[in-house]
């Protein structure tokens, strides 16, 4: 009889739809139960003392909590994971476990809005330093690098403008001079690339997205590898950072659907950012998966596929009014910040202001889109009218 594969030689769909399950007492069920709790009950004042029993407090972790950070660590190939009650929050105790006060954090300069603001509040009051890079810059960020650097945090492909980054090059710098790497990777998310197994430190997603998938729970993950998860634990721990059995239970759901989805995501975004390619409309189509896209060969090289998120540029000429008649005509899209639902959502977005390493001077009006789980000669005849509804205006 043949060996049976171990979870770690399991391909990642398989991973997704066992991991986390059928553990101790609750082997007999499918699905782990929910289980809401506060105060956990010591059978003895040495047990109380000793905390030798797996469960000490409801915020410190459940069966619940357990699974769904077992489910990670296998798809991650992490020493641990932790969660937290969003994207922003997840990010957070990242960078506050690894910096500390005069650190200094290397920051790439497209990184998701929020995290800057982080960057410019909480850690500035903490005394640490933040220097943003272009995220063009590759082996040439070791120049950046200072006594006291700790961490450099990155994000592939760029938000709003998705730039490809040469991601091995920042890890060959940072594993040479003892630094620390991050990365925001809700985009790809670990089944089309994996950051812990490409020497990044700390990989975190905004699990609101594409773990959950169905635009009803905010939750945050950190994975870490064996050097770092003890300060990702501790931090976590003493920030009191929890997330409720309810959204647990949603995101555990949600992950064992992440792999067929995120596949329907992809072929129907690059089948309307190829359509969006002949519109005369549109001047460029920022989708790294693209074979016109200049980052199309580092995306081809490190990932293994790509999510719904991408964007486009209108005609420079087009008015700010003819924009907003072609957003609001939409009906399958909706108007909204998030996205990795299933259903489909289009912004008007503005990177310039959230640059300050690079320059982000292209006037065209550029609309970020999120295409769901629509059929795609639907979202395409919406994006038609839309359309007509900008000649018209």
């Amino acid at each position: 009889m043949p060996d049976r594969k171990t979870t770690h030689d399991r391909r990642p769909a398989t991973v997704l739809a066992h991991s986390g399950r059928n553990h101790g007492e609750n082997r007999y069920f499918v699905n782990p139960p929910v289980i809401h709790a506060s105060t956990v009950l010591y059978d003895s004042v040495e047990a109380m003392q000793t905390r030798t029993q797996p469960y000490t407090y409801g915020r410190q972790g459940t069966p619940t909590s357990e699974a769904l950070e077992a489910a990670l660590n296998d798809l991650e190939g992490a020493a641990g994971t932790c969660l937290a009650p969003s994207g922003l929050a997840a990010i957070s105790v990242a960078l506050l476990s690894m910096l500390g006060a005069d650190d200094h954090l290397l920051m790439i300069d497209t990184v998701y809005a929020p995290t800057r603001n982080v960057c410019e509040t909480v850690l500035k009051r903490m005394g640490v330093e933040t220097t943003y890079f272009d995220p063009a810059i590759g082996a040439g960020i070791a120049d950046l690098i200072r006594d006291n650097t700790r961490l450099i945090f990155l994000e592939a492909p760029g938000s709003l403008t998705f730039e490809m980054v040469d991601l091995p090059a920042f890890v060959e710098v940072a594993k040479a001079r003892g630094i620390r790497t991050a990365i925001d990777n809700t985009w790809a998310t670990p089944l089309f690339y994996r950051p812990l197994e490409n020497g990044i430190d700390l990989s975190i997603q905004a699990g609101t997205k594409y773990i959950v998938g169905h635009s009803d729970v905010m939750l945050g993950t950190v994975s870490a590898n064996d050097a770092t998860f003890p300060d990702l634990k501790a931090t976590h721990r003493a920030l009191g950072q929890h997330v409720g059995p309810d959204d647990v239970y949603l995101a555990l759901r949600g992950l064992r659907t992440m792999a067929v989805r995120l596949e329907r995501h992809m072929a129907s975004a690059l089948t309307i950012a190829r359509w969006l390619q002949g519109r005369p409309e549109v001047v460029a189509v920022r989708h790294p998966a693209l074979e016109t896209d200049p980052g199309h060969a580092v995306w081809k090289r490190d990932f293994s596929g790509a999510c719904g998120l991408f964007a486009f540029e209108l005609q420079p000429s087009t008015p700010a009014k003819a924009v907003a008649a072609f957003l609001d005509t939409l009906e399958l899209f909706g108007l909204g910040y998030s996205w990795g639902g299933f259903e489909s959502l289009a912004i008007l977005a503005k990177p310039g202001p959230n640059r300050t390493a690079t320059r982000y001077d292209d006037t065209n009006p550029l609309i970020r889109v999120h295409i769901g789980l629509e059929d795609p000669a639907d979202l395409i005849a919406d994006l038609e009218a839309g359309f007509a509804a900008m000649a018209s205006a």
